[in-house]
């Protein structure tokens, strides 16, 4: 089945000066929702996450009239600069791509998405950005373990009162179900949840489910 959307790359310079490998996944057929764009967060880049691991879900998105953004967080394949272990310097890249996208994409509006360790970077984005209108968690590591390289990051998005939906298998591995519901009991805004049963964590991130993630992700911008 031929594809319904294009790719194309372009380089995106984000704080300090660093370079960033970006992609823009645009429907072919007119853009349905002209006024919005996805912009997606990739994985942990420390442990070999790329934009490549969001090309399922972007070009979904745009095959849907959605047009979307992935890109290299710095020190990642083709962008400069080092990746932090930390998460905070690619905070910045993050805030960087909105802001690009929402003045040379014509996007008044900004749906941040991010996945496992992107999810907690683009959470500290989110109320940095004013275009940002909602913010979808694929696999937030909410868990201790985790915690300890991003549990700073956390007050950032449970404090926003912006719309939130927070995807997760139930084996997900590194978040129990009980500690996802402990840590969003007490979020600000509306906060809605989305269990894939039996589903891990890597398990989500791979392209299987591309196609679930797309349909709740359309399903929470159709909400905004």
């Amino acid at each position: 089945m031929s594809s319904s959307s294009s790719r194309e790359s372009c380089k995106i310079e984000s704080k300090g000066g660093i370079s960033l490998d970006a992609r823009i996944y645009r429907p072919t057929a007119g853009d349905s929702n002209a006024t919005l764009i996805a912009v997606l967060v990739h994985p942990y880049s420390v442990l070999g996450g790329c934009q490549g691991l969001m090309n399922g879900i972007a070009r979904g998105l745009a095959d849907r009239g959605l047009t979307a953004v992935t890109f290299d967080m710095r020190g990642v394949g083709k962008s400069t600069g080092r990746a932090s272990i930390t998460g905070f310097s690619e905070v910045d890249d993050v805030v960087s791509v909105c802001k690009w996208a929402s003045q040379n994409l014509s996007a008044h509006r900004v749906l941040l998405v991010g996945s496992s360790a992107g999810a907690p970077i683009a959470g500290s984005a989110v109320d940095q950005i004013e275009e940002v209108v909602g913010y979808v968690s694929l696999g937030y590591p909410f868990g201790l373990t985790a915690s300890i390289l991003f549990g700073r990051h956390h007050k950032n998005i449970l404090q926003s009162p912006k719309p939130k939906l927070f995807v997760m298998g139930t084996k997900d591995g590194f978040t129990s179900v009980k500690q996802l519901e402990n840590k969003l009991k007490n979020a600000a805004g509306r906060t809605q949840t989305h269990l894939i049963d039996g589903v891990s964590h890597f398990q989500m991130e791979g392209p299987t489910y591309d196609g679930q993630m797309v349909n709740l992700i359309l399903q929470f911008v159709s909400s905004l």
